[in-house]
């Protein structure tokens, strides 16, 4: 019996030493750095709407302002797979003008540019009666995941910055890092004014309107350890 309780307050003690021996006894300095820019989208997805209208009794059909997009787009060297159709119940306005001979077929595309000017040439090519609506949808930047890696490789030179004059306040050296995280991607996509072109306000129009364009921001942040010597 006693040989079993020696054997096991060995064991104990071994355990004890091995978890005291697992304890990270060294000092440590803990800082977060960040590191944040501004681009200017170079990929705008926009939104067309088309619809027919009437001018007394004859209607411009929705083949024509069709027509007077594509080629509006084809003429801007803007590729063709850059121009789909958004809305497919678009499709269903054959069996509505069957049905409905006074029926107004309307179809929505989505837009694909990286110049805006080129979009405004190409909403001075269309029929300006013919333009129920367009808008912005969205925004990218093509070179985004390149700027990711180089942001946080600087918010991580900034984390170690900021630990060595902590550190060196204090008469102290920084040592090598013990562990980092990352903190995660804020991309602020930005506040963009969404622009209608309705029908009977196009009557007037001479020119494409305005876009009030800005830029995407992006702010990252790491987290990070180092071992104070």
């Amino acid at each position: 019996m006693k040989k079993l309780i020696a054997i096991a307050l060995v064991a104990f003690l071994g355990l004890s030493t091995a978890m005291a021996q697992q304890v990270d006894l060294r000092r440590k300095i803990n800082v977060s750095g960040s590191a944040e820019t501004e681009v200017t989208p170079d990929i705008i997805y926009i939104g067309i709407s088309l619809k027919e209208y009437l001018t007394g009794k004859k209607k411009t059909e929705i083949t024509v302002l069709e027509k007077q997009l594509y080629a509006a787009v084809q003429k801007a060297g803007i590729s063709k797979e850059n121009l789909t159709v958004s809305n497919l119940s678009s499709w269903n306005d054959a069996t509505e003008k069957k049905k409905n001979p006074e029926f107004l077929a309307s179809k929505q595309y989505r837009l694909k540019v990286s110049d805006l000017n080129k979009f405004n040439s190409i909403l001075e090519a269309i029929d300006a009666k013919g333009i129920a609506s367009t808008n912005i949808e969205s925004y990218d930047y093509s070179k985004i995941e390149s700027l990711k890696k180089d942001l946080k490789i600087k918010a991580l030179l900034a984390a170690k910055e900021k630990a060595a004059y902590m550190v060196e306040a204090l008469d102290g050296k920084l040592g090598n890092v013990i562990e980092i995280q990352d903190g995660g991607d804020n991309i602020i996509q930005p506040v963009y004014r969404n622009y209608m072109m309705k029908s009977a306000m196009a009557e007037s129009a001479d020119t494409a309107p305005e876009i009030d364009f800005k830029k995407i921001k992006l702010n990252f942040t790491v987290n990070a350890v180092f071992e104070i010597k």
